[in-house]
């Protein structure tokens, strides 16, 4: 079982920093949800300091909203939450609507399904996929794919650990790592493929 967050209770979740910190949001009880935990919320954040603001944020697997919401109150331009559990996609709005953030949004969608379409770059994503359901090469490959993603884009890969290395485009060079219990996490650098060699190609 995947360890709770250290903070609270379960079935909420607390922003660790900026406009809203310390403020606790509901979460609902949904089968495989899993918030990132504050001690790798902290450590992200930590890494994406010099980055965060007036960065267009996309939430791949929003779930609890931990990631997105942390975003918007750490001042990003704006954030989009992708859920497709229609009773945690609803209390996502109600959270957003709590805490007043009218630039973030959430669309209640199948994640590959909406990734699919040609998309608008964004500066800063968030990959969570739920665990052991093989969804995270197929994700990576359509953000790239489809114009999801700026050049220069932080993407951050929440993954299992026994799975090793999560396959990347090789545009995407690996900036930082860490491991907490069960849970690898990355942030990598998306590189506009122009600028590599003919031999990094």
């Amino acid at each position: 079982m995947m360890k709770k967050t250290r903070s609270g209770a379960a079935g909420q979740i607390r922003i660790i920093g900026g406009i809203w910190r310390g403020r606790k949001l509901p979460v609902p009880d949904s089968a495989g949800l899993r918030p990132t935990t504050d001690r790798v919320r902290e450590t992200l954040f930590n890494w994406l300091a010099s980055d965060i603001q007036e960065a267009r944020c996309l939430d791949c697997y929003a779930g609890s909203g931990a990631l997105g919401l942390e975003a918007l109150s750490r001042h990003a331009a704006s954030a989009t939450l992708l859920e497709l559990e229609r009773p945690v996609a609803q209390q996502l709005e109600k959270n957003l609507a709590t805490l007043g953030a009218k630039n973030g949004r959430v669309v209640n969608t199948n994640t590959l399904q909406f990734l699919a379409q040609r998309g608008e770059a964004h500066q800063l994503v968030f990959i969570d996929p739920p665990f052991r359901k093989g969804l995270l090469e197929d994700t990576v490959t359509l953000l790239e794919n489809n114009g999801w993603l700026s050049d220069e884009a932080l993407i951050y890969v929440e993954s299992e650990v026994e799975h090793g290395l999560p396959p990347v485009p090789v545009n995407w060079q690996l900036h930082r790592e860490k491991v907490a219990g069960q849970v690898a996490y990355r942030l990598y650098i998306r590189h506009a493929v122009a600028e590599l060699s003919p031999a990094e190609a």
